[in-house]
């Protein structure tokens, strides 16, 4: 090769220590090593969940808004979203106002967890004139069925006497009525999920997601029995019948409280951001593929950001390279049939090390695969 490689760098954050910006720069860092003349070009990655909506506001140049809102446990908190003028639309992910990443173990419940924050960005992104609203779910602190969302956004939930009152898992048995707000909602929802769980049952919200949120395995049937309750209403009430809907047990049943109150249209999340950041062009362009996310895995073969950009990239017939904080190397044959090499920048002995300083464990596992890299292009 006479002059260096054309490199597209799009990885996921590495949760907890990187967003997708810094892993990107971090991988770029050690590709100008591999070769110095490299032309490398950086497309930060999400698939619907935590980052999204900072991915997406910084591939548009848009504004990102802070609000006041209603915290997971009731408590008020700041929150952002996105803000896309040229379009009118709003990105809101919800683990910003209802998110597992905002409460620590000890405070973790999800028997009293609302979504009302997130239907709060929601409101809010409204006065503000937006005319779409992408909701990214993921992340979730709750387990609510979206009923605290759709309170915010006017729903009333009422007892057998005709009380309205705060829907929460602990009380969704005693719902009786769900009214809906007078004026309908006018502006477009997508809700932005890469999961197809439905909301009930062996592989519903609950019992696949409730206990990395608090839900002890022997209440699980307490949280099934209040959100089968609330589907049964808003069946009789409101006509919609969604709970076997794929992607409604996202997010503690947020899928389907989107798509039940605010008639949210269900798209996978890395197709959505990819559009965004017209990541096909960028692939066209490269020579090289670069991805990577916190843990390679058996969770990136199915469905998660990296996964979705080797696909893409081996569609138009370009070596795609996985870079991680960790390497599952029990799937590492399951991963050697998406990727053309696996780089991990930890292992367990020298995890702490890595650990001191991320972007420099990233920039030497890239250097360190120089040969293979070399190699993959043929230079």
């Amino acid at each position: 090769m006479t002059t260096g490689p054309a490199v597209l760098i799009a990885c996921d954050k590495f949760k907890g220590t990187l967003t997708a910006a810094e892993a990107c720069a971090a991988v770029a860092r050690g590709i100008q090593q591999v070769w110095p003349d490299a032309r490398c070009f950086s497309r930060p990655m999400a698939d619907g969940g935590e980052g999204t909506a900072r991915v997406i506001c910084e591939a548009c140049k848009g504004e990102w808004i802070t609000e006041e809102v209603t915290g997971p446990l009731g408590d008020r908190i700041s929150a952002g979203w996105a803000w896309l003028p040229d379009t009118k639309t709003a990105v809101i992910e919800m683990s910003e106002a209802s998110g597992l990443k905002l409460l620590d173990a000890a405070r973790r419940n999800p028997w009293r967890a609302t979504t009302a924050g997130t239907g709060d960005l929601m409101q809010a992104a409204i006065r503000k004139g937006a005319e779409q609203l992408i909701v990214g779910i993921g992340g979730s602190a709750t387990n609510d069925g979206g009923a605290g969302m759709a309170w915010a956004m006017g729903y009333r939930f009422l007892d057998a006497e005709g009380k309205g009152f705060f829907p929460l898992p602990a009380n969704l048995e005693t719902l009786d009525r769900i009214v809906a707000p007078e004026d309908p909602l006018k502006v477009a929802v997508i809700a932005a999920c890469d999961v197809t769980n439905p909301l009930l049952g062996p592989e519903g919200a609950t019992a696949v997601y409730g206990p990395q949120k608090g839900v002890r395995l022997e209440r699980i049937p307490a949280f099934e029995a209040g959100l089968k309750h609330l589907a049964q209403i808003a069946r009789r009430d409101l006509g919609r019948d969604l709970a076997g809907a794929p992607g409604a047990g996202a997010a503690g049943g947020l899928g389907f409280g989107l798509m039940t109150f605010c008639d949210a249209a269900m798209q996978p999340g890395f197709d959505l951001v990819a559009d965004v950041t017209k990541l096909e062009a960028a692939v066209r362009m490269a020579d090289l593929v670069v991805t990577g996310e916190g843990c390679v895995d058996a969770q990136t073969l199915h469905g998660k950001g990296p996964a979705g950009v080797a696909d893409m990239a081996r569609k138009f017939g370009k070596p795609v390279v996985a870079v991680g904080g960790m390497v599952d190397e029990s799937v590492r044959a399951g991963l050697n049939t998406k990727f053309h090499a696996v780089l991990a920048s930890a292992t367990v002995e020298t995890l702490s090390e890595a650990l001191a300083d991320p972007p420099l464990a990233v920039e030497r596992a890239v250097v360190r695969a120089a040969d293979q890299l070399k190699a993959i292009l043929g230079a």
